[in-house]
């Protein structure tokens, strides 16, 4: 029972010298390594406390992840505390947390105004930002420069520059590299890569502010067409079952000329046991044309409190500690995820762990939003129509034009008389 105190927390709070210890649980994805790390700050915040946290293992599908929250949360389950959330969800699950705005008054100034609004609905902060995200064009330095390659800047410049690489390393041996690997995996991720290509190439945000349905037209569909073109040539077969750990395994293994992905894979990549530790660099991701403007979908992860929760009190210390300066200062260094603290990117402890970071900084504050603001709780269901008609095109099954057009029509009947 999570409202038993055990003997050890009962001296636990004697020494720290609070009225109660709590136990409070935390659902959380795990992507990459960030169990490990919360399970790092979490015996700190248990010392420095008494209370106990546990994790509630969740998987690395963001959407597999929000179906499950869905059902807890509408069940009203007192099992979870706290919820890690992924920046989209805040409309879509703003009734079943609490408002953290009070809470949060003394340092909520310190954040980026962008990302807090992000996270406010109807006036109420329903989850504090923990780490934002923009994805990266991640590339083989070392390759580049053997094969006298620049940097591309357009999605047909990576594809040729990946080809070309791909193809010469083949014959010399590497028969396992490929030139490109990204997440095409029917899920949420899915949606990012496919809003960053026709973003890029001039063809709207799925749905524009002003709820106008606009993904039916001829940039996104050569965007698609073009994606299409990379299966099979500069793109494993598989990776339309990709997500970003099958991505991140196949470039982390030496295995991929370019990759999309977002930060947390850097410092992964620069670890010991990576094959392409310190021959690999970061850029913004590819346009279509030259002179256009890059186009990173707008990523991060949250921390919310469960309206359900009986130990709101504790939780809310626990999410305070979590997004704390010096909380987000480590998962910087040691997970190279991108703070919310806008002083954090002058932090020269930062900089010299990640060079990177600090430029990233204009990339995020400029990222494409997916269109969950407009959408509200629609959101989930127009994502899945989108990536589906998405996986269509890219795994065969109709043309970009036909699969955008009946998208259209699916979207108009979701909207019904408006979002």
């Amino acid at each position: 029972m999570k409202k038993l105190l055990t003997a050890a927390f009962i001296v636990a709070t004697a020494l720290c010298g609070t009225a109660e210890a709590a136990e409070i649980a935390v659902a959380a994805n795990s992507t990459g390594k960030n169990l490990d790390f919360l399970r790092k700050m979490f015996a700190e915040f248990e010392e420095k406390t008494g209370h106990k946290v546990s994790l509630v293992t969740m998987p690395p599908s963001s959407s597999e992840q929000f179906a499950q929250y869905r059902l807890w949360l509408a069940a009203g389950n007192k099992d979870v505390d706290v919820y890690q959330t992924d920046v989209i969800w805040a409309p879509q699950l703003a009734d079943q947390f609490i408002d953290l705005k009070e809470a949060a008054s003394e340092v909520i100034d310190q954040f980026f105004p962008s990302i807090i609004e992000s996270q406010t609905v109807e006036g109420r902060l329903v989850a504090m930002p923990m780490f934002t995200d923009a994805p990266a064009l991640f590339y083989r330095k070392d390759l580049l420069e053997k094969h006298g390659k620049e940097v591309p800047k357009t999605w047909a410049d990576m594809a040729a520059v990946a080809k070309e690489i791909q193809d010469k390393e083949r014959e010399a041996g590497q028969k396992d590299l490929w030139g490109f690997v990204f997440q095409a995996n029917a899920y949420e991720g899915l949606t990012c890569n496919a809003l960053e290509w026709i973003k890029s190439s001039g063809g709207g945000q799925i749905v524009e502010p002003d709820g106008t349905i606009s993904v039916n037209n001829e940039k996104a569909a050569a965007a698609l067409d073009q994606a299409k073109s990379w299966i099979g040539t500069i793109s494993p077969p598989g990776v339309l079952a990709y997500q970003e750990e099958e991505s991140r395994g196949v470039w982390q293994t030496g295995n991929a000329v370019f990759m999309r992905n977002w930060p947390y894979a850097y410092a992964l990549g620069n670890g010991e046991d990576s094959a392409v530790k310190g021959k690999f660099d970061v850029t913004t991701l590819p346009v279509a044309a030259a002179g256009d403007k890059p186009s990173s979908t707008l990523g991060g992860w949250n921390l919310a409190v469960s309206k359900y929760s009986e130990e709101q009190e504790a939780s809310i210390e626990l999410v305070k500690f979590l997004t704390s300066t010096e909380s987000q200062k480590r998962r910087a260094i040691e997970q190279s995820q991108l703070p919310t603290l806008q002083a954090l990117y002058d932090d020269p402890e930062i900089a010299e762990a990640h060079p990177f970071m600090p430029q990233w900084k204009p990339i995020f504050q400029d990222a494409v939003p997916r269109p969950s603001a407009t959408t509200k709780v629609k959101y989930n269901e127009v994502s899945s129509r989108f990536w589906g008609a998405v996986h269509n095109t890219l795994s065969g099954s109709g043309t970009a034009a036909e699969n955008l057009e009946l998208l259209e029509i699916e979207l108009n009947e979701l909207m019904g008389s408006g979002w």
